[in-house]
């Protein structure tokens, strides 16, 4: 039984949920406190967060982080799901021209109002959007506030153009594909879709799913484990060695610290912001100073 803490930055296959995905890794390495940073379709693939131990009490401050997206739009009918998995809904013979989509996507840039798909995890009244999608009951989606930092055609055929997008919390690429091609007088839906970005989480440091599954058949630890403040980022954050303050951390208590030690706070208003102490790489409290002294809010030891 693995008791550390910290992140597997875990690359999703296509066709397994990220909760199955999570659990199976708990599984295999009898990890009891396991937890993932914004889900992926079954259909997509890439770069799934996974929390282990005390870091899933971090989960949220990934969940802010910026997510970059490969995906590729075929145009020519919407579906029930707003991807290649749903029912066909509507048809057009109508296929936009990259000249006409390369206008349209410049007004998605900034924050925008977006629709969540029907079939996604958005809870309306206390349940979730797929079930009711599911059980055929009707419902409403309200429009959310999502930000697109860049969108921009990495290639384009007849019927599909494929994109690459850098975009905030809450955004849904399916929702874009479905908007955007009625912007374009046509429908369209999601064929592909995977995440390459996640804050500091990219491709070139992720494991595939198989690769962590081997190792959990020839030892009992994970040896890929990020410690958990590598993976945040600008944060301002302050390493204590003391042991003392530690076992104070632990009960609760308030310590002192030096403001002058304390990473990216250079013209930063510090007494507003969140502060993360850390121990050898591992996050052991997050709190507000009050001049010198640390109150903890969260403790991870």
């Amino acid at each position: 039984m693995t008791s550390k803490q910290g992140w597997i930055n875990l690359y999703k296959p296509k066709n397994i949920t990220s909760f199955k995905a999570i659990n199976i890794i708990k599984k295999i390495f009898h990890i009891n406190k396991i937890g993932h940073a914004g889900t992926l379709d079954p259909m997509a693939e890439g770069i799934l967060p996974i929390a282990i131990g005390k870091a899933t009490k971090l989960i949220p401050y990934i969940n802010y982080m910026n997510k970059e997206y490969n995906f590729t739009i075929t145009w020519g009918s919407q579906t029930s799901t707003d991807d290649a998995e749903g029912e066909i809904l509507f048809s057009s013979n109508n296929l936009p021209k990259k000249i006409d989509i390369e206008k349209k996507i410049i007004n998605y840039f900034g924050y925008i109002d977006q629709i969540p798909p029907k079939v996604s995890a958005v809870k309306i009244n206390g349940e979730r959007a797929y079930k009711l999608s599911r059980d055929n009951v009707s419902f409403n989606m309200q429009p959310k506030k999502v930000f697109i930092e860049n969108l921009s055609i990495i290639d384009h055929s007849t019927n599909k153009t494929s994109f690459k997008i850098l975009c905030g919390k809450g955004f849904y690429v399916r929702s874009l594909a479905r908007d955007l091609a009625i912007d374009l007088h046509t429908y369209g839906h999601i064929s592909s879709l995977k995440r390459s970005k996640v804050g500091k989480f990219n491709e070139r440091t992720s494991i595939l799913l198989d690769d962590l599954l081997k190792i959990g058949q020839t030892r009992k630890e994970i040896n890929c484990i990020f410690p958990s403040i590598s993976m945040l980022d600008d944060i301002l954050a302050y390493e204590i060695e003391e042991e003392l303050d530690i076992t104070n951390l632990s009960f609760g208590r308030s310590i002192k610290i030096d403001k002058d030690k304390i990473t990216n706070s250079s013209s930063i208003n510090i007494d507003k912001k969140n502060i993360f102490l850390s121990n050898k790489g591992d996050i052991v409290s997050i709190g507000k100073l009050d001049g010198n002294l640390f109150k903890p809010n969260k403790i991870l030891i």
